[in-house]
């Protein structure tokens, strides 16, 4: 699981995240970061390491940048510092202080499956970006 570059944990049965996946792969400056579904084994296992449950998976996604995790509004400035301008631009939001940056990402977290849909498995992976991705499964049913 050491891959070089940061690893985004995502929930893959997430219309959006998976479409924030997708448009991340278009617009990337260079092919550095990599990718783990959320409910996976190794998302799982990365997550743990650094503290973080399967109830943290449902609110965010995750940005393992070397030794740190990145969640909420950090994680996706780290994300958006990895896209080619003007897309990169909208780092700047980090001036924005980190509380009103979360609170603005809580809120459409909590709406996302309403807003956006959900979909066992959503993702879909270009064949070429199959080796950029760790372990993609589906959510395991609730017993």
């Amino acid at each position: 699981m050491d891959v070089p570059g940061p690893i985004i944990i995502f929930d893959t049965d997430c219309v959006l995240c998976s479409g924030m996946v997708a448009f991340v792969l278009a617009k990337e400056a260079a092919p550095r970061l990599r990718f783990a579904g959320a409910w996976s084994e190794e998302g799982l296992a990365l997550a743990a390491r650094h503290g973080i449950t399967r109830h943290d998976l449902d609110e965010t996604f995750v940005v393992i940048d070397g030794p740190r995790a990145l969640l909420r509004s950090d994680a996706a400035l780290l994300v958006l510092r990895h896209l080619r301008a003007p897309w990169r631009w909208l780092s700047a939001a980090s001036l924005v202080p980190r509380p009103l940056r979360d609170a603005a990402y809580v809120f459409v977290a909590r709406r996302r499956y309403r807003w956006f849909g959900q979909r066992q498995d959503c993702t879909v992976v270009p064949p070429d970006q199959r080796h950029r991705f760790l372990g993609l499964q589906t959510r395991p049913a609730p017993p």
